[in-house]
């Protein structure tokens, strides 16, 4: 089906997915006080839901699911370790200074691009990896006195998921021949590995509000369901340049997302870390907006 869809029409559809997870911070804050594997086991069940509903008419898409032990490690792998940590991490620590961790991912897509045969780091990816660097110490610095013992392991969390989600999204290009209707299965599997370690480790909490079940669905449909399939076509049709530069607004719009829904408070120290952040990573980019 995906091979129907234009370079351009697979690129406007990828940049949904960047605008859905600009929401995926302050969706999982609004869900309360439910436990982080529990949260991705339910969201997950919604996204395979929301996945499967496409085969609707397209009995044979099934078929997708016959992927090779690789795929579905990769696939598997990226979905489960990710949001296992992003959920972990915004239980445990501020979610504005999680979330500007998490997003290194953009920078770090581009420096494992340049790894790739064929492609070399080049001047501009180290600006802007320093730049980038320069965002996350002045998070860290501007903010010792609000940091406690018990948010670092969330802090930590953050930052390791923004490599798994980079590692993911490479290796997504590299698996192009996958079909996207795969990552159905992909997200069946990791709802059943989050259910799993959840009755290992944690106590189910049911949420308390309407307003909690409804973030929870939203999670389940957008940032946790449709975004991954939109991404999918994106990363395997579209032009990873303007994906991977446009990936670098997601942290000004996430920590504004916060701001709006009264989850953080706007300071300056949390802007220029934004700034430093998204501006190394379009420097870092540099190649992928500029052509020659």
């Amino acid at each position: 089906m995906t091979k129907l869809i234009t370079p351009r029409t697979a690129t406007l559809i990828g940049l949904t997915a960047i605008l859905t997870w600009s929401l995926l911070a302050v969706m999982t804050v609004a869900t309360g006080t439910i436990p982080a594997f529990q949260l991705a086991a339910m969201t997950f069940a919604i996204g395979a839901l929301v996945g499967s509903l496409s085969w609707v008419g397209r009995p044979e898409a099934i078929r997708a699911l016959a992927q090779s032990p690789l795929a579905w490690i990769v696939g598997v792998g990226g979905l489960f370790g990710y949001h296992a940590l992003y959920f972990l991490a915004l239980r445990f620590a501020p979610p504005a200074e999680a979330g500007l961790l998490n997003y290194l991912w953009p920078l770090l897509i581009v420096l494992f691009s340049s790894l790739l045969p064929g492609e070399r780091l080049a001047p501009h990816h180290i600006i802007g990896t320093v730049l980038g660097l320069a965002g996350t110490v002045l998070l860290f610095a501007g903010n010792t006195g609000s940091f406690t013992p018990g948010q670092i392991p969330g802090l930590a969390a953050a930052f390791v998921a923004a490599f798994v989600w980079a590692a993911y999204s490479v290796m997504s290009r590299k698996l192009k021949a996958v079909p996207t209707d795969a990552v159905a299965g992909f997200c069946l599997a990791t709802a059943l590995l989050a259910a799993l370690v959840h009755g290992m480790v944690e106590t189910t909490v049911w949420p308390e509000t309407v307003g909690q079940w409804l973030a929870i669905i939203a999670l389940g449909v957008g940032p946790v369901g449709a975004a991954f399939f939109v991404w999918d076509i994106g990363m395997k049709r579209g032009d990873i340049r303007v994906l991977g530069a446009a990936s670098y607004a997601t942290p000004l719009l996430s920590t504004t997302f916060l701001i709006l829904a009264g989850f953080a408070q706007p300071t300056a120290t949390i802007a220029i870390a934004a700034i430093l952040i998204a501006g190394g990573g379009l420097i870092a980019a540099k190649d992928m907006v500029w052509r020659k």
